[in-house]
């Protein structure tokens, strides 16, 4: 097998004609790789995407071929998925006002571009999904928000339009499967690109508690902070951390990461109906 890229959670490699991804134990804050790993994280991220992509596949194609065709050194933490050329653009979908979205409205009134109803407060349920897509940026470096209109020069109206719309279908689908359990889905992103056949499909991971935020619905309460079941918990800890949100990043205390660790359990489990082992 050849490395050919090592991001910021998730290394790739060729093998033949096909990719196989490794979910690491890494974890990104603000676009940075804080230096302490999530102990299984990876393999609790890859056991989800795998049973997302298996609910929601008469929805949309996805990338995968197989789940145990691995090396065995990857078991557990890899998927053999087939080659797709990626969309240069990170395909967002929100259902509540909260994160980046949210302060972006206390600024604006919009969010991505689209004017929402004022007097809206964190964590607010939205009139409707809303797709807010972002640019794509390297390691180090933090994604930028655009509007559906940047979306168009960068890859056309009909791409553009699909793009938004699975993004759309994916994250209601998602939401109404996760609601079914007692999980409120506030946001989440997806990564699309092309099969060789022509066919838009999801690649990389999906509906996971690093690409998505979770909430318990039974203490969900608009105007305020939630309790997140994924990585909002480190994320909160590196802002009250005093860190600049630059590379390097500080070392993760052990109570985080424990805290961390069962939040991704947690949800596993209640959404799948599996105990993780």
């Amino acid at each position: 097998m050849e490395l050919l890229h090592s991001g910021k959670v998730r290394d790739v490699y060729a093998d033949g004609d096909d990719l196989i991804l490794v979910a690491s134990d890494r974890v990104s804050v603000y676009d940075v790789v804080l230096p302490t790993p999530i102990p299984e994280k990876g393999k609790l991220l890859t056991a989800l995407s795998l049973w997302w992509f298996d609910q929601l596949a008469e929805l949309v194609p996805n990338h995968v071929l197989s789940a145990t065709d691995v090396p065995p050194e990857f078991a557990g933490r890899a998927i053999r998925c087939r080659r797709l050329e990626m969309v240069p653009v990170e395909c967002v979908a929100r259902g509540y006002l909260v994160g980046g979205g949210f302060a972006e409205y206390q600024r604006t009134g919009t969010v991505s571009g689209i004017e929402l109803p004022r007097g809206l407060v964190e964590a607010a349920t939205l009139p409707e999904p809303i797709f807010t897509p972002s640019t794509k940026a390297p390691v180090g470096e933090h994604d930028q928000p655009m509007t559906f209109g940047e979306v168009v020069d960068k890859v056309g109206a009909e791409t553009a339009e699909r793009l938004r719309q699975v993004t759309l279908d994916v994250y209601r689908r998602g939401a109404e499967l996760a609601a079914d359990r007692g999980i409120l889905i506030a946001d989440t992103k997806i990564e699309l690109g092309w099969a060789t056949d022509g066919t838009l499909t999801i690649g990389d991971e999906l509906l996971t508690s690093d690409s998505s935020r979770f909430w318990p619905a039974e203490s969900y309460q608009p105007g305020r902070a939630q309790f997140s079941y994924d990585k909002q918990y480190v994320r909160d800890w590196a802002t009250r951390s005093g860190w600049d949100k630059q590379s390097p990043a500080p070392e993760v205390p052990g109570e985080v990461v424990a805290a961390t660790r069962a939040r991704y359990v947690d949800v596993y489990e209640k959404l799948t109906g599996e105990r993780w082992s």
